[in-house]
């Protein structure tokens, strides 16, 4: 019910009025069973985004930092992130990583719509950057296709860091369905698995036409934030 309201009554109708969002492709999303909408990211709010323009229920896959805050803030956020299809993932590997999977699996066997972002962290710098092979597993262990879907100008709209919209206008972009069947079986390959991720991302990156870099957004994040670290430093001793 408060998916419903929110989608119908108040977060639907404010983003109709303020960001008028154009969308491509809606059609490409099947009207039952299991299926991957696997995207880039660009802004926080790209996982409100992109289920607007659609019928169906998404469940995305969101950090478990947004579900594990402590006192009345954190308690809020993480009921809120429930209540609107958000579903807490570990990405600290292992065992937590295998949990979230199945959460994920549990989704698609029950024939709903699964949202995930291939690179695995918004983007830093509006590129697209080497998608992880989580999503892969998930296309083979669930035997789902997958639909490739773009935002557009999100980061314009709510740029990182930023915790009040602003009104600019965004798209969305749903291309055709891809279909994995023919490495049904094949979980155990890396390569595999790989080169499935690979597709998704090339798919991704010709509806949204960003530049692409080979490399894991995770990376350019650690590396932006060791230069700030850096410059940080070198002003603090020049002060000395």
């Amino acid at each position: 019910m408060f998916y419903w309201l929110m989608k119908h009554v108040f977060i639907g109708p404010y983003f109709d009025t303020v960001f008028r969002p154009w969308v491509l492709g809606d059609e490409n999303i099947p009207k039952q069973g299991g299926v991957i909408i696997a995207g880039n990211h660009l802004s926080v709010i790209d996982s409100f985004v992109a289920p607007l323009a659609i019928d169906r229920r998404v469940y995305y896959l969101a950090k478990s930092d947004y579900f594990t805050g402590r006192g009345l803030q954190g308690r809020l956020i993480s009921w809120f992130m429930q209540a609107v299809g958000q579903l807490p993932i570990d990405r600290s590997g292992g065992k937590a990583s295998e949990a979230s999977l199945n959460t994920a699996l549990k989704v698609l066997g029950r024939g709903d719509v699964l949202g995930i972002y291939p690179e695995g962290t918004r983007s830093p710098d509006g590129k697209l950057y080497r998608g992880r092979t989580g999503v892969a597993r998930m296309v083979l262990e669930g035997r789902v296709p997958v639909v490739p879907c773009v935002v557009i100008d999100t980061e314009r709209v709510m740029p990182p860091g930023k915790a009040i919209p602003r009104a600019a206008r965004m798209g969305i972009i749903y291309g055709k369905p891809l279909d994995f069947s023919r490495y049904y079986g094949m979980t155990g390959d890396r390569w595999i698995l790989r080169s499935i991720t690979d597709e998704i991302m090339y798919e991704i990156n010709r509806l949204g036409e960003q530049e692409y870099l080979d490399v894991y957004a995770t990376s350019v994040k650690s590396q932006i934030e060791a230069e700030r670290k850096a410059e940080l430093e070198q002003r603090k001793a020049k002060r000395r």
